[in-house]
């Protein structure tokens, strides 16, 4: 592609090269260059790409995009943000397939994921088209898996998935937006015919300074929205809308004035029920999924179902049918008279909830068991002890992703908002047992009757980060470990038993 296409978007601060020039690739890594690339030099908060500007020439780039003069001979473009510039580059590239398909964008900290799949599953119900999913647990084109590392990829990858799922008949692209991808401008450039948000809590503070900041960040995503989908039972719903460029639609439970409301709330253990009003009518809508927080994620789905121009009772049918999302509020099938979840709550809200809702559909106690990540926002460990040992009946606190800092002081972090948590039960119905595994174990050693055990933090991953390792390990796995491991202890003493 000629560079003159290439750069046409770019903000370009000073020329010194052929418009001419034929470029063979796109390249932001300076190990991945290959002859006739063009490579965009970007500032890291690791490493800087323009320290690598010799090396990207060594291996064959045919002219860099920066920030500052190159200091070796290469036709070179000077722009002011080469971030923005890689992101604008990376669409020209792909021949803008966000333009090609409907684009949903969802933020928020908690209930992205579950928005996002229930939005693919509305659409493909209500309109039979492919549709294709960028998230947290997989990116997905149609019926096919692609693995997923980042909520949001880089502006590279980003675009590439988009044009793989133009290439493969998608006519809807539905994606989380991380507020890192719009820090970063990973998602620049992009404009989303629906843009929706769910709730706004702490979390990624080591990351954003203030709540004000990350309010600030996440709002960027409304002023490239032609709809805009808005939960106002949260208190940063008016940043959101300030900051939206298209038209607004607005939903809430606590809202009469929200545009969509969720009335005559009815949760079970399997399933929870209400009614969604708009304008007048109301559609009855019903997700396997239990607890309050899916009727949120069910409306902010039917307000963008609604903006991409389904019916609500059609919308409302096809909710119906969607299954739950992995690592989501996942009730295990243990068979056993208790019960055991596995949710991904890994902010102090998201805690809250899940117990919350775990509290009204066991009759029993409610065990929770979670961690903290190491090397993130350390502020909010204390909160989520305090949470998780004010509303459960009993807490074992463990490893979550330590990365490099010592889990002994994680776990030190979260107890001190135990032990300043000014409750009854505060400093008395908790203990720790680091070892993830372990501590799953004894937690399912201590269930009765009637107890519901939450497994909190980790949800859909199959890892664990220690160091800087990422070892195998899945919660569920570890439950059906516990199982068989009861199982063959069952049939030992059995053995011994009959001999």
């Amino acid at each position: 592609m000629l560079l003159r296409e290439l750069i046409e978007k770019v903000d370009k601060k000073n020329v010194c090269a052929d418009m001419d020039l034929d470029m063979t690739g796109v390249e932001s890594n300076s190990k991945a260059v290959r002859r006739g690339d063009l490579f965009v030099a970007v500032k890291g908060s690791v490493s800087d790409g323009h320290d690598f500007i010799k090396d990207a020439v060594k291996k064959g780039a045919a002219c860099v995009v920066c920030e500052r003069m190159p200091d070796v001979k290469i036709p070179y473009i000077l722009t002011d943000n080469s971030r923005k510039a890689l992101a604008l580059i990376s669409a020209a590239w792909f021949k803008y397939p966000a333009r090609k398909m409907k684009l949903i964008g969802v933020t928020g900290t908690n209930g992205k994921t579950s928005v996002t799949h229930l939005i693919k599953h509305m659409i493909e119900k209500c309109s039979g088209s492919k549709v294709g999913l960028i998230g947290t647990i997989e990116n997905v084109i149609g019926e096919r898996t692609l693995k997923s590392e980042l909520t949001t990829p880089d502006s590279y990858a980003m675009q590439s998935i988009l044009d793989k799922m133009c290439f493969e008949g998608c006519d809807y692209a539905v994606m989380e937006v991380s507020s890192h991808a719009l820090d970063l401008d990973r998602v620049y450039g992009i404009v989303y015919d629906v843009g929706v948000f769910t709730n706004l809590t702490p979390d990624h503070l080591d990351f954003h300074p203030t709540m004000d900041e990350y309010a600030r960040v996440k709002s960027s995503l409304f002023t490239s929205c032609r709809s805009s989908i808005i939960n106002i039972d949260d208190e940063y719903a008016h940043r959101m809308i300030e900051r939206s460029g298209g038209d607004v639609m607005t939903y809430a439970v606590n809202d009469e004035a929200a545009s969509l409301v969720g009335r005559d709330i009815k949760v079970y253990s399997d399933k929870t029920e209400f009614y969604a009003s708009l304008a007048g009518k109301t559609a009855r809508v019903e997700l396997c999924i239990p607890g309050m927080f899916s009727v949120y994620n069910a409306l902010a789905a039917m307000g963008a179902g609604i903006k991409l121009g389904f019916g609500a009772d059609e919308i409302a049918a096809a909710l119906t049918s969607c299954k739950m999302v992995k690592g989501r509020a996942e009730i295990l099938p243990i068979k056993r008279d208790y019960s055991v979840l596995v949710d991904y709550a890994h902010t102090p809200d998201a805690l809250e909830n899940i117990i919350k809702t775990a509290r009204s559909l066991t009759a029993n106690r409610v065990i929770t068991l979670f961690g903290c990540g190491g090397d993130r926002d350390k502020a909010k460990r204390p909160l989520m002890g305090k949470i998780a040992s004010n509303l459960s009946d009993f807490v074992y606190i463990t490893s979550d992703n330590p990365r490099t800092e010592k889990p002994e002081a994680i776990i030190g972090d979260i107890v001190s908002g135990i032990e300043t948590g000014n409750t009854k039960k505060s400093g008395g119905n908790y203990c720790i047992v680091v070892d993830r595994k372990k501590a799953i174990f004894s937690a399912l050693d201590s269930l009765q009757t009637g107890d519901m055990l939450i497994i909190a933090g980790k949800g859909h991953e199959t890892y664990q980060i220690i160091g800087t390792e990422k070892i195998k390990f899945d919660d569920r796995e570890a439950v059906d470990d516990y199982y068989r491991q009861t199982k063959l202890n069952e049939r030992l003493r059995q053995n011994i038993y009959n001999n």
